[in-house]
């Protein structure tokens, strides 16, 4: 699903990503772990197609996305990708229903068949009963259960999802951790988590760490 090659970072005379090599398979769920500084970071927004390397090669479900035009990367990006932050960025004056519908509606589907996309989605992450619910009505684990259900709702090829339990307690986190697995199983969705969480990075399929811009041997 995605295939990484010799990518490069740099920020001035800083190197940040020193030649990366990264593979994932679809269905799969991996996560990166490091200290702050490692590269993660820079890596996820690479992968996401935020940024630009400096050099090397990115391959998503086949396709390379940087020899696109900035609107067909944007579009790219928008039906191939979902991104889950430490903080859910919901919008703070649409219900849940209407969040998880947003990028569906960004990418021209039907208002009604966004909302059956939606709704599906919140019942699969167990928020059917929240849907009219706004974001300062929810938990903070309710909350990222809906950012997590938004960046579903238009069949990504990969959600990449940078320190998803950061900003959640002990046993919320153990719930978000649960619902990534149990999405792998019940939808396929291959996911790519970077996270100083132990406990997540422990349960996921492979864990790699970056140190100085590198992936390193445990």
């Amino acid at each position: 699903m995605i295939k990484a090659q010799g990518i490069t970072k740099a920020f001035g005379d800083l190197q940040v990503l020193k030649g990366v090599d990264f593979n994932v398979d679809r269905g799969e769920v991996v996560s990166i772990v490091g200290a702050s500084g490692a590269g993660k970071s820079t890596l996820l927004q690479i992968l996401g197609t935020l940024s630009r390397p400096d050099s090397g090669t990115l391959l998503i479900d086949g396709s390379d996305p940087f020899v696109l035009g900035d609107r067909k990367l944007s579009d790219f990006r928008g039906k191939k990708l979902g991104f889950v932050f430490q903080f859910h960025h919901l919008l703070p004056e649409f219900t849940a229903l209407e969040n998880v519908m947003m990028p569906a509606l960004i990418a021209s589907v039907p208002s009604s068949e966004a909302s059956r996309m939606a709704m599906s989605l919140l019942e699969t992450v167990g928020l059917a009963g929240r849907a009219d619910h706004k974001p300062s009505e929810l938990s903070g684990g309710e909350q990222q259960r809906v950012a997590i259900a938004r960046a579903l709702v238009n069949s990504p090829a990969v959600v990449l999802a940078d320190e998803p339990t950061g900003n959640l307690d002990s046993a919320t986190k153990q719930e978000i951790q649960g619902l990534f697995l149990q999405l792998r199983e019940s939808l396929g969705q291959t996911f790519v988590i970077v996270t100083h969480d132990e406990a997540l990075a422990a349960s996921c399929d492979r864990s790699l760490k970056m140190k100085d811009g590198l992936f390193v041997a445990e």
